[in-house]
């Protein structure tokens, strides 16, 4: 299994970034997929949830209305389209599978966000 983030960078505040996460390694279509965020000094908190097929989504509450995650099947990517960024989103953000009861990371991709 294979998660590879990118789209992080710096970004000022009130602006916007895509994330992705590309896969490989296992049946992506068949997977929820979640993306995660870890802030310096701070544990790793969950962001985002997009369940097989993208029919249920699910958000943390300090990023509703504001980030949106979706998926394409054929591409075996996750997505993160973050809007309205303000400097309390800026850490290393994952994405994550779970196969087996067995966690899987990427290596993350940094968001700064400027005031």
């Amino acid at each position: 299994v294979q998660l590879v983030e990118s789209g992080g960078g710096l970004v000022q505040s009130g602006g916007s970034l895509r994330l992705s996460c590309a896969t490989s390694g296992f049946v992506f279509r068949n997977y929820d997929m979640s993306w995660y965020r870890q802030a310096p000094g701070k544990e790793r908190e969950w962001v985002a949830f997009i369940s097989m097929g993208g029919t249920n989504t699910n958000y943390a509450a300090s990023v509703k209305g504001r980030f949106t995650i979706s998926r394409d099947d054929a591409k075996n990517t996750v997505y993160l389209q973050m809007n309205n960024l303000k400097p309390e989103d800026t850490a290393v953000y994952y994405c994550k599978v779970t196969k087996w009861n067995r966690d899987y990371w990427g290596q993350g991709t940094h968001v700064s966000v400027s005031t």
